[in-house]
């Protein structure tokens, strides 16, 4: 998993409470079990005036233009700003795949559903809850004529927004520590695998006839 590190970022506001992970990566384009290839059809039905389905040309397809990824203001995008309660609905994990293959590396909302939130930080997202009143005024700014900008430095738990102002934020010490240093389950593992491989050879001795 890529080491989170500070970067600025534009802001993608999206303007919409409860956006589901049907929402976020449809369901026809869960047949492929890798962590790429899902940026293009993010947020598909909302961002294509087609109907969308897996092996399809994305670059020949009909876009949106009232859907925010599509506005040439938020080109580029690595923060997105959503409303209450984004990610709810089924548990795929397709769902933040998609959002870290498309480059977004932070989501912020006044909240998530849980497992989506979870799911995030496994796939080197991090998503941060800031007060409803907070992210009202990030969207205003947002939705100015011209791109907000907005500096991450999870170290400092502190997000600069390219007006000046500084929004402290909080987040679990050992997720922290996990996205910092680009560690997902296995990686954390495989930090042991010395230890798993001594066990490995001590229980060979003792038990043989367990390995065949």
């Amino acid at each position: 998993m890529q080491k989170f590190e500070k970067f600025t970022g534009v802001v993608c506001p999206l303007d919409r409470s409860n956006v589901d992970t049907d929402a976020i990566i449809p369901k026809q384009f869960l047949k492929s079990i890798k962590r790429t290839g899902f940026g293009p059809n993010l947020f598909d039905e909302w961002r294509y005036l087609d109907h969308g389905e897996p092996g399809m040309d994305n670059s020949q397809r009909p876009l949106n233009p009232d859907f925010a990824l599509n506005d040439p203001r938020y080109a580029g995008a690595r923060i997105l700003l959503a409303r209450e309660n984004f990610g709810c609905g089924s548990s795929r994990e397709h769902a933040p795949w998609a959002l870290a293959d498309y480059g977004f590396r932070v989501i912020i909302a006044p909240s998530f559903a849980d497992i989506f939130f979870n799911n995030s930080f496994k796939n080197g997202i991090l998503p941060i809850v800031l007060p409803a009143d907070v992210v009202d005024g990030l969207f205003e700014k947002a939705s100015g004529p011209e791109a907000l900008q907005i500096a991450v430095d999870l170290q400092a738990q502190v997000l600069t927004v390219s007006d000046g102002e500084q929004i402290g934020f909080e987040v679990d010490a050992f997720r922290k520590h996990c996205l910092l240093e680009g560690l997902d389950d296995i990686g954390l593992t495989l930090q042991h695998v010395d230890d798993i491989r001594a066990y490995e050879e001590r229980r060979k001795s003792e038990a043989p006839w367990l390995f065949g």
